[in-house]
């Protein structure tokens, strides 16, 4: 698994990381076995990044990483967790008192001193031009609580004014092969900047791995069932905001261009992880296969130029007039 440095975190990490998302809720439901299975499975494939939230289940998906790191203290891992979520998303709940309560819940839910990274997560606009937040988050840094921050965004503005803070250690955006836009100037930034690239939703929620049909349905706590029309939080976070029929046929056309060998999914995986302005990728899994195929996409040879332009043709034809503008 090729490793490499979080930007100004300065830590190294696994190119391809592991979402947690589906380990806490809106996945369906998660059996604390499976859970632990599924984390057990990225580690011996050489993953050391583990991405988190303390809404995320309430807290029960970085709970279920306190029992993991206990198992594996000198392991390298990096947990990043974020905040922000559990209260209205309004930029006055965005003071240190709340951060220090919020840090103080994740040290526990992790059963650490010292959060590694943590994250705003997608909160309002004002909130990335508030200075007083981020001296806020320095404060917290200097006080041990926290070893480095950065943000998780929507849009891709966001992630340029946040990138412009000098003590943002990284930014995570989601970024795959329908949803374009942050290489057009937010990569090239964190990259002048020295800022790392957390690459979220890398499968466009699963449709990346050409295994769906119109035809698919999910369970009705899945959000690909309750969010398909952004009714519980930004539309853009599922399917990368795309019609689902779209993703389903655009992913048609993806599987065709991959090479023997791999999975849709992997060369999905590795078309992100191959940019060199990429951090780590944070696919999620649900059973210890999805986690070792996933962890093999870190180790795969070059996709080449003329993959990386075909796929940019399939996004051409069926989303940039849709979602390029949006996100």
């Amino acid at each position: 698994m090729e490793t490499r440095i979080l930007g100004r975190k300065g830590r190294p990490v696994s190119v391809i990381g592991l979402g947690t998302w589906q380990l806490g809720a809106d996945w369906g439901d998660v059996d604390p076995a499976d859970a632990r299975a599924v984390l057990e499975a990225s580690l011996e494939e050489g993953v050391t990044f583990y991405d988190t939230a303390d809404v995320y289940g309430d807290g029960r998906s970085e709970r279920f990483l306190r029992e993991f790191l206990a198992a594996h203290p000198d392991a390298g891992i990096t947990v990043a967790t974020k905040m922000g979520r559990r209260v209205p998303q309004e930029p006055e709940n965005y003071t240190l008192d709340n951060f220090r309560q919020w840090t103080d819940r994740s040290r526990r839910n992790l059963g650490v001193d010292t959060l590694d990274l943590v994250q705003l997560h997608c909160p309002p606009t004002p909130v990335y031009e508030s200075d007083a937040v981020f001296d806020a988050l320095d404060t917290l840094t200097e006080e041990g609580a926290i070893a480095a921050y950065g943000v998780s965004v929507e849009e891709t503005g966001q992630a340029l004014t946040a990138i412009a803070r000098p003590n943002v250690a990284s930014v995570q955006i989601i970024l795959n092969a329908f949803r374009l836009k942050p290489l057009d100037e937010v990569l090239p930034a964190a990259a002048e900047a020295g800022v790392g690239i957390i690459a979220r939703v890398p499968l466009a929620s699963g449709l990346l791995s050409a295994k769906y049909t119109e035809d698919t349905t999910f369970a009705e706590n899945d959000h690909r069932t309750y969010n398909r029309r952004g009714e519980a939080f930004d539309v853009g976070e599922t399917f990368s905001g795309v019609e689902f029929e779209s993703g389903v046929a655009a992913s048609r056309e993806f599987a065709q261009l991959v090479p023997e060998g791999m999975t849709a999914a992997q060369a999905a995986l590795a078309w992100v992880a191959q940019l060199p302005e990429v951090s780590t990728v944070i696919p999620g899994a649900r059973n210890p296969r999805q986690a070792r195929m996933n962890a093999a996409a870190g180790s795969l040879s070059d996709l080449g130029d003329d993959f990386r332009r075909r796929a940019r043709e399939i996004y051409d034809r069926y989303f940039r007039e849709a979602v390029h503008s949006r996100w």
